[in-house]
């Protein structure tokens, strides 16, 4: 038994939690991936894995030997789908983190478009609205919807992207639209928690500065989808993914306000780390999402 196979088990081992999941992962016998570790743990002359009967954790040298590994099992694969490419033959998997918001929105259209066009690489997708560490915890890459600050991460930009405050024609009827951002101090509001400034909502000047409003909220969720159910309904003026709102403005159950005050500059971005080898599927999958949002995404 080689090294390198050895070392991908106690991968799979550490990135499924647990050699039961690794082995439903990747169908092998728990009893295997025990032995690979062993073993390893063996020509080390280490402890990686710390063993109880409900669950394990890593050792220091566990720590550091993921790291490493990991890094150079990803670099591995790479060179070998650098060859593959060469030959036309580009498959594998490929493990992504993206929000919520965009798998929920129909953006989120653009990975099953490519999972049906490339049945040959597997999409692992993981939702999560926070920032993972792509080398940290073993993502080829991320979907992230941000102003793009600098970053070890290479960026490429998929689509522009801005946030519209909207409210229902029924909150318009009643109190009037917002002439300044300052008049929503005395409007309801509904807050999406996942956005950075929460109940503190930025706005740009007339000198073009960026200031802040502080609104109240009638509901507080962290999910823009359902903070868009919220203003539909009549709770209150939202601010909303453009990508979001967008469907609800043409059809008139939202109603758009302060457009010329939203601050600019945002975009929906692939990242990846700076590696030697992009491997070829994820350079294929970056390429599929540009062509996409280029033919699909709203203007």
């Amino acid at each position: 038994m080689d090294t390198l196979t050895r070392m991908r088990a106690f991968i799979d081992v550490v990135e499924a939690e647990g050699f039961s999941a690794a082995g439903r992962k990747i169908g092998r016998s728990k009893a295997l991936l025990s032995k690979y570790v062993r073993e390893l743990e063996d020509e080390l002359g280490a402890l990686l894995l710390n063993r109880t009967t409900r669950q394990f954790s890593l050792t220091e040298a566990g720590h550091t030997y993921y790291r490493r590994a990991s890094e150079l099992v990803r670099e591995i694969d790479s060179l070998a789908d650098t060859v593959r490419e060469s030959s036309g033959d580009v498959r594998g998997r490929i493990k992504l983190s993206a929000p919520r918001t965009f798998a929920d929105a129909p953006i989120g259209q653009s990975l099953i478009d490519f999972a049906r066009e490339h049945p040959e690489i597997t999409l692992e997708i993981q939702l999560d609205d926070r920032f993972v560490d792509l080398v940290e915890e073993g993502f080829d890459l991320a979907v992230r919807i941000t102003r793009l600050e600098s970053s070890s991460l290479i960026a490429r930009r998929l689509s522009p992207f801005s946030v519209r405050l909207c409210a229902s024609p029924e909150i318009v009827r009643k109190l009037g639209l917002p002439e300044k951002p300052q008049d929503l101090a005395n409007l309801p509001c509904v807050v999406d928690t996942n956005g950075r400034w929460l109940s503190n909502w930025p706005f740009v000047n007339e000198a073009g500065e960026t200031t802040s409003v502080s609104v109240t909220s009638r509901i507080e969720v962290n999910s823009p989808m359902a903070a868009r159910a919220a203003a539909v309904s009549g709770l209150g003026w939202a601010i909303l993914p453009d990508f979001i709102a967008a469907p609800d403005i043409a059809a008139g159950r939202l109603v758009a306000a302060l457009d010329e005050r939203i601050p600019k500059g945002g975009g929906i971005f692939a990242v990846y780390p700076h590696r030697r080898y992009l491997p070829a599927k994820v350079r294929v999958f970056v390429d599929f999402l540009v062509q996409w949002f280029r033919q699909n995404a709203p203007s």
